[in-house]
Parts: structure tokens; C-alpha cells; sequence
């Protein structure tokens, strides 16, 4: 079979590493008995979800759009949570969920009556915020003092409100299952008499599983010694990034160089701020194929920028092992989580496509983006 090129800029998917990645999941879920979702808030492309299908059938949404889109491609109502939800988004919500989470008890107290009038059985759920988080990055710590995420204990009494049958926690952004047991620890101690009056727990998001570094034993370990204690609890995870890890790249083409002041830029056919704000938000450089990911001496070394108008849209500074020029293959590694659903079509800038390599090698184009998906937008 001949193997079609990938055309610069794509999004490609390994189809082979994604299910390396389903195998790990789905191995944690078997030997601990926990009920892993898939996220989407890190990953939604949906003509991926037969693959995943195969594997697990559930997703975690944070809105409407998301719940719909989990029953329609993955085949399975979500177990939604929000910060807020509105009269306008709720039906939807309730029409496409089978657990509803609420993050304050003033929004559970508006919406439970709508819920009990629906014709088929929804499990509510509040989210709880332990206050505390071993995240180091603090636009990702959603247990930082003041946060609007979560219900703190003193805002709970002895008693869960009727009507509630789960509690959800999420304080954790690519972590180790130490980060899990320590967050754990700290969530018992505030909550843990009022895990004998639900039926679930959802431990949300930020597990790393799939890092080749993290400890799934140690991870099974710790949910089968939750359910020994809470042996009435349905154990939850949501993990978004880990399905797709290091699962597939970004390609993009230098376009032109440019030099000022000494410093050299290779200015892409993709922008950081449009198609990988992560890099500029949280910030970080993300790995590239065949390239030092610091300056070395006596190295071609380059500033790499973007095509937009947005002065910060570059990241810097990589050494390569050939001085780069207009055509050269730029592929920035593990651009899959989280990227592809905070694409953004500012300045009009060609989007990526969004590409499957399949396990024979054969490339297949899910999605390639035309001038009427940019002006469609404002129709």
C-alpha cells in the first residue's frame, strides 16, 4: 500500500501508540476495578472515539456540547460537571448525562427539582475541593486559595443534601500516583465521614498514567485500598491527557528566517498562540524531533515563531543539527492532549489538518480545514 505523505500543518495521530495507551487504561481499570473515562475536555476529535470505543465507552463532559458529543460518537451518556450551568444549557445537559456534578450547593438547589422530573434516573454528585494540591503550576491548581472550583468542608454539614449520591474531586495536573495518594490523604481527612452516605467517588483528571515513568502498580494499590475502606464506592477516574500521551505530533514547516539583534527566527507555518496556546500560557517548550532543546554551542540554534501578528507568538531558543531554511520540517512531539480541542483560528491562519497514521502505516486525513470553516464561524 503506498503511504501518503503528511502534508505541513497536520496534527497527526499514531494510531499504534494511542492503543498502547488504551492497553495501559484499560489494564488499571481491570486489576483495580475503577471506572476510567475519557475526558474531552483534552481531547474530543471524535473520528478517533471507534478506536477508543473498543476499549472504554464513557466520557467526562464540562458542558453541553461535550455531553452531546460523548452519546453521540462514543455511545455512552456523560458524567458531566461544571462550574455553572444555565437554564438555557440544562435540559441538554440532562438529556445527554447519567451523573451531574454541581460545584456549589446554591446550583444543585436550583436544578434538582428539574431532575427529578426527568423522565430516567440522573446521579447527582458536588464537587468538593480538598484545598490541596501539589500543582506547581498555579493557572492549572484548582485548590488555590479563593478558587471558585469546588465546595470547601466547612461549607458541608454532617449531612450530604438528598438527593446527592457521589463526590468529585479534581486537584491534580500531570501527576504521579504519589501526587494521588497525598491528595488522597488530605480529601479523607476532611471528607471521609461522608463517604459512607455516596455511592460514588470521582477522583477527577492529572494522573499521568501512561507516562512510561509512572507507577500503575502503585496507582492499583492505592484504588483497591480505597474501595477495602469505602467498600459501597464506585471508584471514578477522568483522565484526558493520559489517553492520547505522546501519541502523536504537530508538523510544521519554516516558511522563512529571519534575523534581529543577533537572534535567529524561523517562522512556521503554524502559531503557538493559534494551534499550541499551552506553550505560551502555561508556559512550556515542547520536544522536537531531532533538535536540542537548549542552546548548544557551535549549533545552528534558532527562535521558532509563528505566522501570526501576536509579537509573543514564538518560543525559543532550540539548537538543530543543520541550519534550518524555508521548507525545512519542524515536528513538535506529544501535541496531541489539550491542543487540538484550544485551536484557534485568529488571523485567518491556515489550520491543521487532523490526521490518523493508522498501525499499517497508511496516513489518513480525518479533517482538513478550508476557507469556509473560518468564515462559517462568523455566519
Amino acid at each position: 500500500m503506498k503511504k501518503n505523505p503528511v502534508i505541513s500543518p497536520s496534527f497527526v495521530i499514531e494510531e499504534s501508540l494511542l492503543r498502547q495507551n488504551l492497553e495501559i487504561l484499560k489494564s488499571v481499570s481491570d486489576r483495580s476495578g475503577a471506572d476510567i473515562l475519557i475526558a474531552l475536555k483534552a481531547f474530543a476529535a471524535w473520528k478517533i472515539f471507534p478506536i477508543i470505543r473498543e476499549y472504554f465507552k464513557f466520557a467526562a463532559a464540562s458542558s453541553s456540547f461535550e455531553a452531546r458529543l460523548a452519546a453521540e460518537e462514543l455511545g455512552g451518556l456523560a458524567h458531566t460537571c461544571s462550574p455553572a450551568y444555565t437554564n438555557e444549557n440544562f435540559d441538554e445537559i440532562m438529556n445527554f448525562s447519567s451523573h451531574i456534578t454541581f460545584n456549589s450547593l446554591a446550583q444543585f438547589e436550583k436544578f434538582i427539582p428539574q431532575i427529578q422530573k426527568h423522565p430516567y434516573k440522573i446521579s447527582c454528585g458536588l464537587r468538593i475541593n480538598p484545598e490541596y494540591s501539589d500543582i506547581k503550576t498555579e493557572i492549572y491548581n484548582p485548590a488555590a486559595p479563593g478558587s471558585r472550583l469546588g465546595i470547601t468542608r466547612s461549607a458541608l454539614g454532617k449531612t450530604l443534601p438528598e438527593g446527592i449520591e457521589g463526590l468529585h474531586f479534581h486537584a491534580m495536573f500531570e501527576s504521579s500516583s504519589v501526587s494521588l495518594e497525598n491528595t488522597l490523604k488530605y480529601t479523607e481527612a476532611r471528607f471521609g465521614d461522608l463517604f459512607h452516605q455516596i455511592k460514588w467517588l470521582n477522583i477527577g483528571g492529572g494522573h499521568n498514567i501512561t507516562n512510561r515513568k509512572y507507577d500503575t502498580g502503585h496507582l492499583v494499590s492505592i484504588l483497591t485500598s480505597l474501595k477495602e475502606r469505602y467498600p459501597n464506592l464506585q471508584v471514578i477516574l477522568e483522565p484526558g491527557a493520559a489517553f492520547v500521551l505522546n501519541a502523536g505530533y504537530l508538523l510544521a514547516t519554516v516558511v522563512d528566517v529571519v534575523e534581529s539583534n543577533g537572534i535567529k527566527t524561523a517562522i512556521l507555518d503554524i502559531s503557538f498562540t493559534c494551534h499550541a496556546p499551552d506553550c505560551l500560557e502555561m508556559p512550556y517548550k515542547p520536544v522536537i524531533q531531532s533538535a536540542y532543546p537548549e542552546p548548544v554551542a557551535g549549533k545552528p540554534t534558532y527562535r521558532l515563531g509563528g505566522n501570526s501578528c501576536l509579537s509573543g507568538d514564538f518560543i525559543g531558543e532550540y539548537s538543530f543539527k543543520k541550519e534550518l531554511h524555508a521548507g525545512s520540517e519542524i515536528k513538535f512531539l506529544d501535541m496531541i492532549q489539550y491542543t487540538t480541542v484550544k485551536t484557534t483560528m485568529f488571523n485567518g491562519i491556515q489550520h491543521p489538518n487532523i490526521c490518523l497514521n493508522k498501525e499499517d502505516g497508511y496516513l489518513r486525513t480525518l479533517r482538513r480545514f478550508t476557507y469556509n470553516d473560518y468564515k462559517n464561524r462568523m455566519d
